[in-house]
């Protein structure tokens, strides 16, 4: 019997497996090895500097007008049963990314509109929608700048971002003085660095009444009045995503003409009756409706007059003045916010404000006049205690001042 020729014997083991087993082990070992090195050295490695914020595609802007079928009681009812997770952190404060005048005009106004609009006559729930516009404005998935934030979508009948800009309601309802008067004072707070701590970094809010479709993709924040305030999830909610500052190139709004000069074509900002009439510089004459407040916090140059300390504190019993103590570490703006409550419903109204801590006789740190029978109000402040940007804003001085708390008792 021969012995197995060469095709009956099985094929030769490669090379690796012909090795010594224990060759083969170490390798296999020195294989996992390195694979674990590298692994570790990448766990281990410093993360970047700054914040790592890793943006898809923006995310999808809600439509006011896409709610669920529910009567107001049931929504109330479901938006109560979503968990409240409070902001951890406020906002940081809005910052101009232009120190432009009209820009800013522009800004104020279109804010005081969708504050009145949004929250009605309430300051309350006004600082809040303003908070809301601010941070969209510093957003990446809104538009840079408050007028455009504002009238996002204006240009359609739906799917506009506040519907009061696309149902005709800038045409068929006007805020009166005193409550245009508050809508100012709250937008010029907030532009000017206030922050409402309320509702953090929220975006979106809507009334408790409805259920929006977008609800629930989003973190509730608050309850602020009758409005729910949420922000995105995950990094579109996070504060690294805002930008640094907003409202360089503030759009002209034509629908905003019949409230707001600024918007009304011309590139110079009206500072009243004064200015139009030719009047001479200094003179104190009636304002026609002007705004109580701006967005500024220069300081204005000029020390305080001697002749500003002779003029007597208004007293309780003077005819028809009302005297405030004011805070002089409070935001100028609310002064004339209680100026406002103050008057009420009067026709014929004045206010003095005596600033806390000042010198006995040192004089009034902030006036405001109103008188609805002539279309006559102002508000002044003592812009050497208070600064102004605006020289306009400030107190007048001497036999001036004297004149003007004379005329109005």
């Amino acid at each position: 019997m021969s012995g197995p020729t060469a095709a009956d014997l099985p094929p030769p083991l490669p090379e690796w497996a012909a090795r010594p087993p224990h060759l083969v082990l170490r390798a296999v070992l020195a294989l996992l090895f390195l694979a674990g090195l590298g692994t570790a050295l990448t766990l281990l490695a410093p993360p970047p500097t700054g914040p790592a914020v890793r943006l898809a595609l923006p995310p999808p802007l809600p439509d006011p007008a896409a709610l669920l079928p529910y009567p107001p009681e049931t929504a109330r009812i479901a938006n109560a049963a979503v968990p409240v997770e409070p902001p951890r952190a406020p906002a940081p404060a809005f910052r101009f990314a232009s120190t432009d005048a009209l820009a800013q005009a522009r800004a104020l106004d279109c804010l005081a509109t969708a504050v009145w609009y949004e929250a009605g006559d309430d300051p309350s729930g006004e600082r809040a929608v303003a908070q809301v516009v601010l941070n969209r404005a510093r957003h990446p998935a809104f538009p840079a700048s408050v007028c455009g934030v504002v009238f996002q979508g204006s240009e359609r009948t739906t799917g506009c971002q506040f519907s009061f800009t696309c149902d005709g309601s800038l045409q068929t309802r006007h805020p009166g003085p005193a409550a245009w008067a508050r809508a100012r004072a709250v937008a010029a707070a907030a532009l000017s660095g206030a922050v409402d701590p309320r509702v953090g970094l929220a975006t979106h809010y809507h009334a408790d009444y409805v259920v929006p479709v977008w609800r629930s993709g989003l973190v509730k924040l608050a309850q602020v009045g009758l409005h729910l305030f949420y922000r995105w999830p995950g990094d579109w909610g996070s504060p690294a995503v805002l930008r640094a500052s907003a409202g360089a190139a503030e759009p002209r709004i034509a629908a905003m003409a019949a409230l707001s000069p600024a918007h009304g074509g011309g590139e110079a900002v009206p500072t009243g009756l004064a200015d139009a009439a030719g009047a001479a510089p200094g003179a104190v004459q009636p304002l026609a409706y002007l705004p109580i407040d701006e967005a500024d916090g220069a300081a204005h140059p000029g020390g305080r007059s001697a002749a500003l300390a002779a003029v007597p504190a208004a007293g309780p019993g003077a005819a028809g003045r009302i005297v405030l103590m004011l805070d002089p570490a409070a935001f100028p703006g609310t002064y004339a916010m209680r100026a406002l409550a103050a008057c009420a419903e009067r026709e014929r109204c004045a206010v003095v404000g005596e600033l806390l801590g000042a010198a006995p006789g040192q004089g009034p740190g902030f006036v405001y006049l109103r008188d609805r029978r002539t279309g006559a109000e102002g508000a002044w402040w003592d812009c050497t205690a208070l600064p102004r940007a605006n020289p306009t804003r400030c107190l007048p001085r001497g036999s001036a001042l004297t004149r003007m708390l004379a005329d109005w008792g």
